[in-house]
């Protein structure tokens, strides 16, 4: 007969040793991930013909150059799960199998990702991880899935913390790294507890291609959700990223200016950028904001910083972000539909401070080089004023460098 006190010790060991190995796969986004989703533009209407086109389009386009790797695969791609409780794939969708898109997509250089739910369904009613989170997990392992997008439609009394975390262990304990985005909607302030459980973390709920508009409280433009980003951005930084939601750039309701802004603050932000158009059939125009390098390079410095809004003129906002070797991307937003001028003085404006952030004051008592990023021209140093026209619904987004 085994000693109860030995048994008791022999069980809180096993339970101390479980705990020490439950965690999330370190370092998988160090810089904000970036991607394509099917959701936004395509909805349910997909199968894996459309996605290997999407997988081929990344690789052509140069948006894998620029640095998109994540392929992701939202709701609708489950049908139901067999007698022994394992997910089923649509089979008119995906007549080859999960497994053999990820390969596909694997054999370009790129990174598989698929959808689930917390709940017992998906946001569209189809069969949720709850109650098979380890069984899912093991799937997706041995599918080769490398990033899971998990959503909070249906977990009827669910503790957001507890489901998410429990999705964190399944898909640790199966031991494939996967990236853990948080789609929970920022109902449960989940920048509090989701660095510890996942990667990435929405900051409220679904973006939709306008604007400047207020829909309703599942869906929201461009500006809402970029107002709901001010207070967030001490919880931000490398592994660990507020996501305001996927990008709407190139898709029906927003201009060419518009999608340029709303990249260009995304960027600023520190965000996902987690491309949602039809990347197949994409004009050159909305290709070229994708793609563009340089503004780019802002959203993945290494410093991990998410932009603050520094000045706020009503209708035209300033938005600055520190950069490595001490240079700074500044973002002058037009929030208008009418242009805006422009003749700002940087020795005007000279102090910058986020105190919870922990960041000095930017005295702007050197000399800096001003770069245009959107033209890529150099536009003056801060010695002189700033002139520029701001079109409606855009942006100046310009990268400030010291001159020695």
């Amino acid at each position: 007969m085994i000693n109860p006190v030995l048994l008791i010790v022999l069980v809180l060991s096993f339970s101390f040793s479980f705990d020490a190995r439950a965690q999330k796969f370190e370092n998988l986004a160090l810089t904000p991930p970036m991607g394509w989703n099917s959701w936004n533009y395509f909805k349910c209407d997909f199968n894996e013909q459309l996605i290997r086109e999407v997988a081929d389009a990344m690789v052509s386009s140069g948006m894998k150059e620029a640095g998109y790797e994540y392929i992701i695969i939202d709701d609708c791609w489950q049908v139901g799960r067999d007698k022994e409780g394992y997910i089923i794939p649509d089979p008119e969708k995906f007549p080859s199998g999960i497994k053999a898109l990820a390969d596909y997509i694997h054999a370009k250089g790129l990174k598989f990702g698929l959808y689930s739910d917390a709940g017992t369904k998906t946001c569209k009613g189809l069969p949720g991880s709850r109650g098979y989170e380890y069984q899912d997990a093991r799937t997706y392992a041995s599918w080769g899935v490398d990033f899971l997008k998990y959503d909070w439609c249906h977990h009827g009394t669910q503790d957001a913390q507890a489901s998410y975390t429990l999705m964190r262990d399944a898909l640790y304990a199966a031991g494939r790294p996967v990236l853990f985005s948080i789609c929970e909607w920022g109902e449960n302030e989940p920048w509090l507890w989701a660095p510890e459980v996942g990667h990435m973390w929405r900051t409220g709920h679904d973006i939709k291609d306008c604007f400047n508009c207020d829909l309703n409280t599942s869906s929201q433009g461009i500006m809402k959700i970029l107002d709901q980003q001010v207070e967030l951005r001490k919880y931000a930084g490398p592994d660990r990223w507020n996501d305001p939601d996927m990008l709407e750039v190139g898709n029906p309701g927003l201009s060419l200016a518009e999608s340029r802004a709303h990249f260009s603050l995304w960027c600023m932000l520190a965000a996902p950028l987690i491309a949602g158009n039809d990347i197949i059939h994409m004009s050159d125009e909305v290709k070229s904001i994708l793609t563009h390098k340089e503004v780019i390079a802002v959203n993945q410095d290494p410093l991990g910083l998410q932009a603050i809004k520094w000045l706020d003129f009503g209708d035209l906002e300033v938005w600055f972000k520190p950069l490595t070797s001490e240079e700074y991307a500044v973002c002058f937003l037009n929030r208008d539909e009418n242009p805006k001028i422009l003749d700002f003085d940087f020795n005007q404006w000279e102090k910058v401070f986020d105190p919870d952030k922990g960041w000095k004051k930017y005295a702007f008592d050197d000399t800096y080089q001003m770069h245009d990023l959107w033209k890529n021209e150099k536009i003056g140093t801060t010695r002189e004023s700033l002139k520029s026209t701001i079109p409606g619904h855009d942006v100046l987004m310009i990268k400030m460098t010291k001159i020695p």
